[in-house]
């Protein structure tokens, strides 16, 4: 006997009562989910309840017919004896974390739809036992970072809850690697800020270790002797992974860098993920030391997932990450022509730093570039490493191809000069 469902008389309190758990999210509006015991008709008796598709297993996904209400047809098809089970086709949400921070909603690059997938990352690595990255240390070769209270220096406040690793001033040659340009400060909040703490902006890895070297000086220049002792100094004190949101000239070849060159070939050798900043000339070429082999290259997209104007490109280009600014006048082919803005409007990346001087911490306006994109790159390069994503000893190059892989594709399709391999996914990374 076929099933006949909508009685007139039930009608008008399931209208009323079931699309309440629909609004909620609960299950899909007007789906079932059917399975009949072994042996019975099947789907050609539900062709009164509405269209029958197979699933896998046996069962039946069922659009219940027009009218209909998901609660009425479950009852109808539960009185069947020849029914295994009848339920609705819940929905699943991807688990998020999310943090009390008040500058999240305005941190773009973390939570907008051309952001990396915070905060679904988050709690992917909680639900793999690594919050934050939590057991992974970060170096960021900087020009320091406002990570103690000492003499003049002060701690930032939404550095409060960071832990840091033993760190070096090789600029000042001491121990105290305090950052009195802002720059490190702002690229170790993108890395670590402390997050649900309910003060300013949230942090992608906050649960690593930041360990500050300091290798750019109070204009926010640095040599390359500096550069290189340092790189090999955080390779033998324990880095995981570097940030080095710094460049060189673009014209500037590797072999008038050897040092540097030899120190990057050593950290690769030593298993440790080095990320580096394309470059800010908004050259065709990726500008050291991001463009040698032993690191991830990483260029600019702006909050329209845009190429953004300032950032190099080439065929070094290994990921892109927002890095905020305007949109590149890029009109030569149909996907930029499309989705990105000549408007000269963009928004920058917001992280605690310094206001005026040392002392006075706000979340200034115009920090944009490759130097705020690498960091991104280099967190989720330290959730991939503390989560074991690829397993307890993921070399750098399994965890640069992994990045790569899960990148979300901008641009032409496929791997391109502006976009590299796309811009890097956290929630995508930790999957």
């Amino acid at each position: 006997m076929p099933i006949r469902l909508l009685l007139p008389a039930v009608l008008a309190f399931m209208l009323l009562a079931a699309p309440a758990a629909a609004r909620a999210g609960g299950y899909v509006p007007g789906e079932v989910i059917v399975k009949y015991r072994n042996g019975a008709p099947g789907a050609e008796r539900l062709i009164d309840v509405g269209t029958a598709r197979s699933l896998p297993g046996g069962s039946e996904q069922v659009a219940v017919r027009e009218g209909a209400t998901v609660r009425e047809a479950l009852t109808e098809l539960r009185r069947d004896p020849d029914v295994a089970y009848a339920v609705p086709n819940y929905r699943a949400h991807a688990s998020a974390a999310v943090p009390n921070d008040p500058g999240l909603r305005r941190q773009w690059n973390f939570v907008g739809p051309f952001g990396i997938g915070m905060p679904e990352a988050w709690q992917l690595a909680i639900d793999r036992g690594a919050p934050g990255g939590r057991g992974v240390v970060v170096a960021v070769l900087d020009s320091g970072v406002a990570y103690e209270n000492r003499g003049r220096y002060r701690r930032a406040p939404d550095l409060r809850g960071t832990r840091f690793a033993r760190g070096h001033d090789f600029v000042g040659r001491d121990p105290y690697p305090n950052d009195v340009f802002g720059h490190g400060t702002h690229v170790a909040g993108t890395i670590a800020q402390t997050t649900n703490n309910g003060i300013d902006m949230a942090g992608i890895a906050y649960g690593a270790r930041i360990m500050p070297v300091r290798v750019l000086d109070a204009e926010g220049s640095g040599d390359s002797a500096a550069i290189s002792r340092a790189v090999r100094w955080a390779v033998r004190h324990g880095a995981d992974v570097i940030n080095l949101s710094l460049e060189f000239p673009s014209e500037v070849r590797a072999a008038e860098i050897p040092d540097v060159i030899s120190a990057l070939r050593y950290a690769r050798k030593k298993n440790v993920v080095v990320v580096a900043a394309a470059g800010n000339q908004a050259d065709v070429t990726v500008a050291y030391p991001a463009r040698a082999s032993s690191v991830i290259a990483v260029g600019a997209t702006t909050d329209s997932g845009c190429e953004a104007e300032y950032s190099n490109a080439g065929g070094d280009l290994d990921l892109v990450a927002p890095g905020g600014g305007v949109d590149a006048p890029n009109a030569d082919n149909p996907w930029d022509a499309a989705h990105c803005r000549l408007d000269g409007r963009g928004r920058s990346i917001l992280q605690q730093t310094f206001t005026f001087g040392v002392r006075s911490f706000g979340l200034p306006r115009g920090y944009e570039g490759t130097s705020m994109a690498a960091p991104h790159v280099a967190a989720t390069a330290a959730l991939v490493l503390a989560t074991k994503r690829l397993g307890p000893a993921a070399t750098p190059s399994l965890v640069e191809a992994h990045l790569e892989s899960t990148a979300t594709d901008a641009g032409p399709p496929g791997f391109d000069d502006r976009y590299g391999n796309g811009i890097v996914n956290a929630a995508a990374a930790l999957r």
